[in-house]
This record gives structure tokens, C-alpha cells and sequence, in this order.
């Protein structure tokens, strides 16, 4: 016999635990499967450390959904025996013309933010830990700082359970099928229906939806922890998390927080397409050489021995903005994530969207980024939402 549910939510990371709280507080019967362990370090949402910060290069449309998201960590927080998430100021560091830097910028000025804009002499006196490239400029915004991910999850999935919310870990989703306004997923251990589904599968979507395949790529990513010579230099007192456009590539890192060493990684690091259940885990020469070219050039008080590095995965749309729409013929479910790297931050608050969607069919927060007709001709209708 079928188990009956209001809501599924498939994939309990970083943005399906949020939606399973926020569905469960509005008194839907959630479901949520978890094929891992919560926090597990398989997918996108692992590494102790995940950065959070309001001047957007990305595009200034995010804005409105960080307030918000800092809003609801700061919610989530309270009650627990440490923060969720840890306010180190944040630099985002090019040079006039670099994305990273005139992106940033732009998101201050449209939306108010404070912040300082610094030059290279500036950077290196205020935060010694930096020696930045000639021509260097950097916008420095106070909020920004760091989210503690598997606390995260095991925050909002306990939250979820304390208002009626079932999560079943360890068990691997085999089908999902739609059927006129209800849908029917079977695991390894059972069969179960519901009105709506919500996917936050992460790497994993393209198996969920099929549709989407041509539009989502999992691209292997690995982050490294070197050794610090001047720990004061990386303590998150004097640290401010970063993102860098620098002549090596885009970067980001975080002070010493959680594990010994400076944790550092590097967007598109090797371009490498995989499959999650099949990529290399391993941290090989030329993965450490990716993020160590970075290092003894703009870190040279870090650049000790790999104290230990981390895989994990990006799941890329073609203009790295997320997905957050109903799945192409089947409107019964609710694609989200495909995060493209720069998602977990907004954990909180897609939680929060995916209530609004599922229960009232629209939300107030402004989505039009995220929308599935951006794709046209490249996903593919005619293929239906099944795992095989």
C-alpha cells in the first residue's frame, strides 16, 4: 500500500531541508527522502564552511532573497548552543572591469549596502593575510560571512520533525511518476503518494528529470585546507571570507574555521562534466596545483603542506541561475536547486519559497530568474519525470 503525504521532498541537503521545515510549519504532511545521511558529503551541501554575503555580483536581483535568507539563518539559529552563521565581512577582489569586483559593486549601489571600495595597499594593511596582484581593487562589505552547512541541514531537518515532518535517510529513490494532480514515488524500501513533490536532488536532477538534462551539468569540484605559517592572520577576526577574479581564475575562500588550514577552492576548477555517483573523490597533483597557484601568489602565509581537501559538485545551468520552476509537463512537481555553486547561502529562504509555491501556488519573493522557459528549445518536453 501507497503511503499518503501532502508533499514529498526528494534529496534532504541544503535546500530540501529548509523546504521540509517550511512546508511542515505551514501543517503540510511531509515526506523526506535522503538516499545519504543528513549532511552527508556527497553531494553540494558538505565542507564546514559555506560563504554568505549580501554585494552580489552575480546580479543585483538577488539581494531581496539574501536579506531575507540572513533573516530566516539568524530564526533558525536561535535556541542552539553555537550561530549558524559567523560574521566575518566580506571581500569580493578584482580589478576595475573584473566581474567579481564591478559586479559587487553594483549590487552596493542599487541596494544600499554599506560598504568600502579598497585598493590594493588598503587590502594587504587591513587584512595582512593578503598580498594582492598589482591593480587590485576590492569592495569590502560588513555582513557577509560564513554558513556551517551540516549544522544547517541537521538544524532545519530537526525543526522539520518538531512540526510533524517524517525523514527517512539511507534510502534511494528508484521511480517517480505523475498522474492527473498526484504523483507516486518508489524507493528502495517502499512506495509512496502525495499531491506535489518538491526535487532538491542537486546533482542527482538530471536523473529525477530528464527534461532538464540537456540544461544541468554536475562539474567535480575539490577545496583544499593549506597550512598556516601566521594563524592570526587567518582567524576569522582578521580573515574575511572572498570571492577573487585573479589572472589563475575565479576563487574563493574562508578563514581557518572548523579543520586546520586555510580552506580555499576554485570555481569551474578543472571543468571536469561528471556524474555524482561516479566521480573521483580523490584530491590528485593536479587539483592541489589548481588551488596552490592561488595560494603562494596571494597567500604566501598559507602556502604550507594540503592539510586535507574535499570533493563535491556544481550543478551548472547555461547561465548559472538556479532553477526554481515546475517541471516541464509535469506540474505536479517542483524543481529546485541546480545552484550552480553559488546556492547554499540561500537555503533559508528557498525553503520558504517552496512552501509559498506548494501551498498558495505563487510566492511574493521575486523568482523570474529561475523560471524553465529561459531554456527554450534545449529541455526537451517530451520527455517525462522518471528515474530509472
Amino acid at each position: 500500500m501507497a503511503s499518503a503525504y501532502d508533499v514529498i521532498v526528494v534529496g534532504i541537503g541544503g535546500m530540501g531541508s529548509a523546504a521540509a521545515y517550511h512546508l511542515a510549519a505551514r501543517g503540510q504532511r511531509v515526506l523526506g527522502l535522503e538516499q545519504h545521511g543528513l549532511g552527508h558529503a556527497f553531494g553540494s551541501s558538505h565542507g564546514l564552511t559555506r560563504i554568505i554575503r549580501l554585494a552580489y555580483f552575480e546580479d543585483p536581483s538577488y539581494v531581496p532573497l539574501l536579506r531575507r535568507a540572513f533573516t530566516l539563518w539568524r530564526d533558525l539559529e536561535q535556541g542552539l548552543s553555537e550561530p549558524l552563521l559567523h560574521v566575518t565581512g566580506g571581500l569580493d577582489v578584482g580589478w576595475a572591469g573584473s566581474p567579481v569586483f564591478d559586479g559587487s559593486l553594483e549590487s552596493c549601489r542599487v541596494h544600499g549596502l554599506d560598504h568600502e571600495v579598497l585598493d590594493g595597499q588598503r587590502l594587504s594593511a587591513r587584512f595582512p593575510g593578503w598580498r594582492p596582484a598589482p591593480g587590485a581593487m576590492a569592495v569590502y562589505q560588513p555582513d557577509a560571512g560564513f554558513l556551517t552547512p551540516e549544522r544547517c541541514i541537521q538544524a532545519h531537518a530537526a525543526r522539520a520533525e518538531a512540526h510533524g515532518a517524517v525523514i527517512r535517510t539511507h534510502e534511494r529513490v528508484i521511480e517517480v511518476t505523475t498522474n492527473a494532480g498526484s504523483v507516486t514515488v518508489r524507493t528502495e524500501r517502499g512506495t509512496y503518494s502525495a499531491g506535489q513533490v518538491v526535487l532538491t536532488a542537486g546533482p542527482w536532477m538530471g536523473d529525477l528529470v530528464p527534461a532538464l538534462r540537456g540544461v544541468l551539468q554536475p562539474e567535480r569540484q575539490v577545496l583544499g585546507w593549506f597550512g598556516i605559517a601566521d594563524t592570526a592572520a587567518f582567524a576569522p577576526a582578521n580573515f574575511p571570507v572572498f570571492v577573487m577574479d585573479a589572472e589563475e581564475g575565479q576563487y574563493y575562500g574562508f578563514p581557518q574555521y572548523g579543520a586546520p588550514g586555510f580552506k580555499i577552492g576554485k570555481y569551474h576548477h578543472r571543468f571536469e562534466r561528471v556524474h555524482p555517483d561516479t566521480m573521483s573523490r580523490v584530491c590528485e597533483a593536479e587539483d592541489e596545483a589548481a588551488l596552490r597557484a592561488a595560494v603562494s601568489r596571494y597567500f604566501p602565509g598559507a602556502n604550507g603542506p594540503l592539510q586535507q581537501s574535499a570533493a563535491c559538485l556544481f550543478t551548472n545551468t547555461p547561465d548559472e541561475h538556479f532553477i526554481i520552476d515546475r517541471a516541464p509537463g509535469a506540474p505536479e512537481l517542483l524543481v529546485v536547486s541546480a545552484c550552480s555553486g553559488h546556492g547554499f547561502k540561500f537555503g533559508s529562504v528557498i525553503g520558504e519559497i517552496c512552501a509559498d509555491v506548494v501551498t498558495g501556488g505563487a510566492t511574493a519573493h521575486d523568482i523570474g530568474l529561475f523560471g524553465v522557459a529561459r531554456f527554450g528549445a534545449a529541455v526537451a518536453l517530451s520527455d517525462g519525470p522518471r528515474v530509472s
